[in-house]
């Protein structure tokens, strides 16, 4: 009964998005904004957060951990996206960012017994305080050439101040960390394989999210972030898909694999970023496009992510132990429905047609060919043949090898209720927003969304 109620408490917080909907603005004294967009991603991170609870009981059972402080933990990280998403003014998205991920280095390091685990902690909590210092130092500095930490006060400011553009390259590093844009990458493997699995699946979907809500916030607000941005977008969009793609090529961990995938999305996503500054310099309503096609990349992928980690999760057993893409070998025999589970999951992340990930990807590859970014998109075609051959290379395994004796002879693994209604949830959405994707983008196109 006590997991019924912080299912219903997860959802009731993600049904709360609506009513700051309803009764929208700017609020405490315009620290925060409640609009269109801050709606959209309160609700992508509390859904993530609410299908997170779901499959994550039966994992807690399976691995002896505490479940309470887990949940709490995990509610106090969903609130410090939703405060980022939301944020008006710099030193409000810095708490939210605080909030999120001070949670999230303890949710990394929860399987106190695992070497892996404490390993990964203590990865990302170094890491990521050296990020969490560049953004605070490109905080004080953006305020030093601007007098404001508010992002619409700082229209007039003048956009050839070198001190605004070293705050605003600090603030890039900072958010580059949390989106694991390369070369902010090398944390991003390491910390998903060691951290519970259903955690992972909150960090490849909520934190990179609410990091790039904020990141389109300022392009929407702060005129100068616009206009220089452009070719450091470029670079990192380049350079994030091929160490995505190609660290991919040589792994045999499940969960690195889709670590170094979630790197390579966010290359892509950084490709609709670029295109939002060279559109950008026409007007916000020219840059509408890639903004929608940066709020559909991640609603897709959050998707995806999730059903996928949280049949490796089930799939993992008792410690962790069956990670391996040998581990995977003969599943469609001995679980046909999981297997093909996994595989939709996959082709959507390889952006094949009826999934979700195919108008992800073709939304991004439009706004990068409307915007002139010829070369951007050429990278991105060739990345996606790249990543076609990891993905397909798991579904081989699955359908086309024999499993050995010792896994032959195992029961299937079973999965719980609650599991099975998150792969349900993620199933649909994927083909759902494969075929008809039209509402979410006729949303997220709507006039009010970011002031277009």
């Amino acid at each position: 009964m006590i997991d019924v109620y912080r299912m219903l408490g997860s959802l009731a917080g993600t049904i709360a998005a609506f009513t700051a909907l309803i009764h929208g603005g700017p609020g405490f004294y315009g620290l925060v904004q409640s609009d269109s967009f801050s709606f959209f991603f309160r609700l992508l991170v509390g859904s993530v957060s609410f299908l997170v609870v779901l499959a994550a009981g039966p994992y807690l059972d399976r691995e002896k951990l505490p479940i309470a402080e887990f949940y709490a933990l995990l509610f106090f990280a969903t609130a410090g996206m939703g405060v980022l998403a939301s944020a008006q003014e710099l030193l409000t998205a810095f708490i939210g960012l605080e909030m999120s991920s001070i949670s999230s280095y303890v949710l990394a390091g929860y399987r106190r017994d695992s070497l892996k685990s404490s390993e990964s902690a203590m990865k990302y909590f170094l890491l990521g305080s050296f990020a969490t210092a560049f953004f605070l130092y490109g905080i004080a500095l953006v305020y030093g050439a601007t007098g404001t930490t508010l992002l619409d006060k700082m229209a007039g400011v003048d956009v050839a101040s070198t001190l605004l553009k070293l705050g605003l390259a600090m603030i890039l590093i900072g958010l580059g960390f949390k989106v694991a844009a390369a070369p902010f990458q090398v944390w991003t493997p390491d910390v998903y394989e060691g951290a519970p699995t259903p955690v992972t699946a909150l960090f490849s979907a909520g934190p990179k999210a609410a990091a790039f809500a904020l990141l389109l916030r300022i392009f929407a607000t702060v005129p100068a972030a616009t206009h220089y941005w452009f070719w450091a977008f470029w670079l990192l969009a380049a350079l994030t898909m091929f160490a995505g793609n190609l660290g991919a090529l040589v792994q045999t961990n499940m969960k690195r694999l889709l670590a170094y995938s979630s790197i390579a999305h966010a290359g892509y996503i950084l490709v609709a970023f670029a295109a939002v500054t060279s559109m950008a310099q026409g007007g916000s309503a020219e840059a509408a496009p890639a903004y929608a096609a940066v709020l559909f990349y991640l609603l897709s992928y959050a998707l995806v992510k999730l059903g996928a980690f949280t049949i490796v999760s089930q799939l993992g057993g008792t410690g962790e132990k069956n990670l391996s893409l040998d581990d995977y070998a003969g599943l469609s025999q001995r679980q046909p429905f999981v297997a093909a589970m996994l595989s939709i999951y996959l082709l959507s992340l390889l952006g094949l047609p009826v999934t979700a990930g195919f108008f992800g990807k073709f939304y991004i590859f439009k706004a990068a060919v409307n915007s002139h970014l010829m070369s951007l998109a050429v990278l991105m075609a060739i990345n996606s043949v790249i990543g076609a051959y990891y993905y397909l290379r798991v579904i081989v395994v699955m359908y086309m090898r024999e499993p050995s004796a010792e896994a032959a002879a195992l029961a299937p693994v079973p999965f719980p209720l609650g599991v099975n209604a998150v792969l349900l949830i993620t199933f649909v959405g994927t083909i759902l927003f494969g075929v008809y994707p039209n509402p979410v983008i006729n949303f997220i196109l709507r006039p009010s969304l970011l002031g277009h």
